[in-house]
């Protein structure tokens, strides 16, 4: 019998490359590969959603899949992907399809950027690290099913502010390393909504109220780079030393890696760049 979504949701699998054929069969990923102007889907909240709505309206897209990636860190229950996949469903313009959501991730991956070597990281570059790391390995995990689907481009929900608020994972030099590490493997990580400032402006491109955060998975770890009186604080400097010191040399060795049809030995990759 083959597991349903949530049970690879709740299991957390290393599964990057040879995705199960019960999740997406050969024919459906030759069809997929053939299919006109493919995009690949982050599928998670509210801006994902958004974002996915916008690069239809903007780029023209007429094939999207959506695949939601797990963590280490996540909380809830899957109906709230479910969700999201059906709000999207319901909004896309007549003629664009969407596909069956994808599950997907690599706990190994998740741990060698932001758990096993925290404290270090920390001590090394002065913050707490996890959420940009984060967001590197999500957008990461999506590189071998898009080369494997001819360089499709991928749509994030990335925003350079919050109504005012800014994310550490999502600062200007957060979204450039994304899409450097994109650039490197050549494939497209489209942020349509990196310059909307306005939740509202966001609520009307979806055509429904849905709150920031709302109907979505948790993190544990959200809004750790905060102080106590909401505040970010993380100096610029160090964060671009973390990518280019850390984190973009361990993500682009363990892509090349699954892009040749292994599975990395993530910690001891982590480790020898540490040790240089």
């Amino acid at each position: 019998m083959n597991p349903s979504l949530d049970q690879v949701f709740l299991n957390k699998p290393e599964m990057l490359i040879d995705l199960p054929g019960w999740m997406l069969p050969p024919e459906e990923m030759e069809r997929l590969r053939a299919a006109p102007e493919l995009a690949l889907v982050e599928l998670a909240g509210r801006d994902s959603v958004a974002a996915a709505l916008k690069a239809v309206a903007d780029r023209g897209f007429r094939t999207l899949l959506p695949s939601y990636v797990y963590t280490g860190s996540e909380y809830g229950t899957w109906s709230e992907v479910e969700r999201a996949w059906q709000r999207l469903a319901g909004r896309l313009p007549q003629g664009v399809e969407l596909a069956p959501p994808l599950v997907m991730g690599s706990p190994g991956f998740w741990r060698a950027l932001n758990g096993r070597y925290l404290q270090e990281l920390t001590a090394r570059f002065g913050f707490s690290p996890v959420c940009p790391g984060c967001h590197l390995y999500l957008h990461a995990a999506r590189l071998p099913l898009s080369r494997l689907l001819g360089n499709a481009p991928v749509i994030a929900g990335e925003r350079l502010s919050h109504d005012g608020r800014q994310k550490l994972n999502q600062v200007a030099a957060a979204q450039e390393a994304y899409q450097e590490l994109y650039a490197r493997f050549g494939v497209e990580l489209l942020l349509p909504l990196k310059e909307i400032e306005s939740g509202r402006e966001i609520e009307d491109i979806l055509g429904l109220k849905w709150a920031e955060g709302g109907d979505q998975l948790g993190c544990v770890f959200a809004g750790n780079y905060l102080d106590a009186q909401g505040r970010l604080q993380v100096n610029q400097k160090a964060l671009e030393a973390y990518f280019h010191d850390f984190a973009m040399p361990l993500t682009g060795q363990v892509v090349e890696t699954y892009l040749a049809g292994q599975v990395p030995d993530h910690l001891p990759l982590a480790q020898r760049l540490l040790q240089d």
